[in-house]
């Protein structure tokens, strides 16, 4: 029997279904609490030591006296230290070398410090030794002290003790065999509760070990311990955390069920995780859940979903919920107000933005910080009305506000926009003297802005400059200097320059994808396309509507329709809905492979959904059915369009008609056309006309002169 409790300590792990080990420990441990004084304790130990294979079996016999000095001494320091700070002493002092003690000599002193002196003098012993490496990780020294604190009564203590065993073992990969013993203390006394289970969860998260978490709680319904909001909110917070959102609302939906409610820090978290996933609906039914079940939601929770709101572009909705927010007692605070001015002005209403700006300047409990000045800022910079932003950085640095580099990137993007430049650079300097350094972001809008203009020299040559002083290029860097090379047709680079991304530990997005996607099926490049749409998602990125459109007009150029429907097939299966260059590029593929009835019945389909065909495409269409002499068709198809785009649509058809000697099928048009508009363009006037002369058809013009000539003159 004592050989076995030296096994189990040389890290043989105990079964849930096998407590003899543990029965043997706390009975040892038992007899030791049983010990009328210092000395008898002493003696117990000594005839252990000579009965058992411990850890410490090499070590000479504890004396009597130092076990008792020992003792002495730990009194002596908690009492001294209790009526010091007037309370527990949170970490004993003792003058003792640790490795004059041996861990025998250590479990000793615990357990007859908790039977002569009481629980609180033993647990300060206690974690005074396990501030020690060398005892830390003594799975005896936690077990004996557990047993000792239940033998007093102490339950609370036995269950720190526990705590602290279980984080101390998962610092060395114990973690499990520490929350096996944890269980198996039920059967000695200590009944597990939610609080000891749930600390078990929490460190479990911590390592990682979701699954086993998860395990735990089918462990704790087996054990009869139910559960509480702590468990299931651990649960949630973890996966919010790590972007696990569908896990996260599997928890939220069984707290929901057994009647739990998340409390205001949880609230807050949920808000912002789920928005930041476009889940708002999912959101507002928590929330309005939430409320039913007794969550009174508080001046955070309430900003958080305003915010979640304006960055959504639901201006509406985000007033409502303010309006909510006062009817409940509470008063927007400077967070809130930001939050809407921030809202307003991604929305293009700056100028509702800043009645709200000029409330909170006069508001005397509330002022603008810099965040709220850098939105509006930033609002006028979107609309290029830069003599206002650079008036709200003057009047910021008035109220003693320090711009941040937000600010200034702000300003130095719209300024590059326009093509400002020297007031671009100018700004640079202003933010380096006042201790503001341009961040790789500044660098990201006038590299973007030097590329677009043609300067592509000068950009690379000034983010060279940024990286030399430490910058690191992040994924917006490398996809505008990709988007560049795209653009001069220098594909071999642009791979150099994706790849590169991979190497320095940068994952591409969708955006980044979508440039070489587009890039190569322009150039007709489809296997490299196909290449890098697989790539995408098998790095588990979710292809875009342009990521799609890039790839059918590819097709369409290859005069490959069949793979350009399998495409958009693909891209309605993934609820990527189909814009009007969707549509076209597919309408432009089926006219050349001559298949009109099927481009007729997708372009009927566009404009069933409102979508208004581009003039590219109502041309190609209506020209192919001429070109088959079937005007007719031509002209129902064109009637379903708004009269300003059936004239101009017309006017153009009529020219092309024209250019391709086709004067008959022009006339037809032109004479609908005047019925129509009697202003006729004079450039479709005088292409039908020089047509007419060219074939000989003098007829035509003179039967139209007579109509037109009024409209014209």
């Amino acid at each position: 029997m004592v050989s076995l409790l030296a096994l189990n300590f040389h890290g043989v792990k105990p079964k849930f279904s096998s407590p003899s080990i543990l029965k043997f420990c706390c009975w040892n441990s038992h007899s030791l609490l049983s010990a009328k004084c210092l000395c008898v304790c002493s003696q117990n130990t000594d005839d252990y030591n000579s009965n058992s294979n411990s850890l410490s079996a090499s070590s000479p016999p504890p004396a009597q006296s130092s076990i008792r000095s020992v003792c002495s001494l730990v009194c002596e320091s908690y009492y001294r230290q209790i009526s010091y700070l007037r309370s527990s002493p949170s970490k004993l002092t003792l003058q003792i070398d640790p490795d004059s003690l041996t861990h025998d000599q250590v479990t000793t002193i615990v357990a007859s410090l908790a039977q002569e002196a009481g629980s609180m003098v033993a647990l300060s012993f206690f974690y005074w030794a396990i501030g020690f490496p060398k005892f830390r990780h003594f799975m005896r020294l936690y077990i004996i002290s557990a047993t000792s604190f239940i033998s007093n009564g102490n339950s609370d203590r036995a269950r720190e003790v526990m705590h602290y065993m279980v984080t101390s073992f998962s610092e060395i990969g114990r973690f499990k065999e520490a929350v096996d013993m944890v269980i198996q203390m039920q059967n000695h006394g200590l009944t597990l509760n939610a609080r000891t289970l749930n600390f078990v969860v929490e460190v479990a998260l911590v390592l990682d070990s979701v699954d086993y978490a998860e395990d735990m709680f089918d462990e704790m319904r087996v054990r009869g311990v139910c559960p509480d909001s702590t468990s299931y909110k651990l649960m949630v917070i973890y996966f919010c955390r790590i972007g696990r959102i569908s896990d996260a609302d599997r928890w939220l939906r069984d707290m929901v069920e057994r009647g739990f409610v998340v409390d205001n820090a949880t609230c807050t978290l949920v808000i912002s995780t789920f928005c930041d996933k476009g889940l708002m609906n999912r959101v507002f039914w928590y929330f309005n859940k939430w409320n039913e079940m007794g969550l009174k939601p508080n001046l955070i929770n309430f900003t958080s979903l305003i915010n979640a709101l304006c960055r959504r572009g639901s201006m509406k909705q985000a007033f409502e919920m303010l309006e909510e927010m006062v009817t409940k007692g509470w008063k927007p605070n400077v967070y809130t107000h930001t939050a809407l001015i921030d809202g307003l002005c991604k929305k293009g209403w700056t100028e509702k933005a800043f009645r709200l700006f000029l409330k909170l300047v006069r508001s005397d409990n509330y002022k603008p910080n810099v965040h709220t000045y850098t939105c509006m800022i930033n609002g006028y910079c979107k609309e290029a009305k830069l003599n206002r932003a650079e008036m709200l950085l003057s009047r910021m640095k008035e109220q003693g506000l320090v711009p941040n580099a937000n600010t200034y990137t702000c300003l130095i993007g719209a300024h590059s926009k326009t093509g400002n430049f020297e007031r671009a650079y100018e700004l640079m300097e202003v933010m380096r003297k006042e201790g503001s350094t341009p961040t790789i972001f500044t660098y990201n809008a006038l590299v973007d802005s030097l590329c677009k203009r043609g300067r592509f020299p000068e950009a690379y040559k000034l983010l060279r400059t940024g990286l030399k002083s430490g910058l690191q290029a992040d994924r917006a860097t490398h996809t505008i200097l990709i988007s560049e090379l795209c653009r001069q047709a220098d594909s071999k680079q642009a791979l150099a320059f994706f790849s590169r991304m991979f190497k320095v530990g940068l994952q591409p997005d969708m955006h980044t994808y979508n440039v070489l996607i587009g890039a190569f099926c322009r150039q007709k490049r489809m296997e490299e396309s196909e290449k890098l749409f697989e790539d995408a998602v098998r790095l588990g990125l979710i292809p875009t509507k342009e990521t799609y459109t890039s790839m059918i007009c590819g097709y369409c150029r290859n005069r490959n329709v069949s793979s350009a429907f399998k495409i958009f097939r693909k891209m309605k299966d993934n609820d990527c809905t189909p814009d009007s260059v969707t549509y076209g590029a597919l309408i432009s593929g089926l006219c050349y492979d001559s298949k009109l009835d099927e481009a007729c019945q997708l372009y009927e389909t566009m404009m069933d959904k409102g979508l208004n065909p581009c003039e590219v495409t109502r041309l190609t269409l209506a020209y192919e059915y001429c070109k088959q002499d079937d005007s007719a068709t031509a002209m129902v198809l064109l009637e379903r369009l708004e009269n300003k785009l059936w004239i101009r649509t017309v006017n153009t058809l009529i020219r092309k008609l024209c250019s391709e000697k086709k004067v008959g099928v022009a006339a037809l048009f032109f004479r609908k056309l005047l019925d129509r508009d009697r202003n006729v363009d004079r450039v479709t006037l005088t292409a039908f006309t020089t047509a007419c002369y060219e074939s000989n058809k003098y007829t035509l013009v003179s039967d139209l002169t007579g109509r037109i000539s009024s409209g014209i003159g």
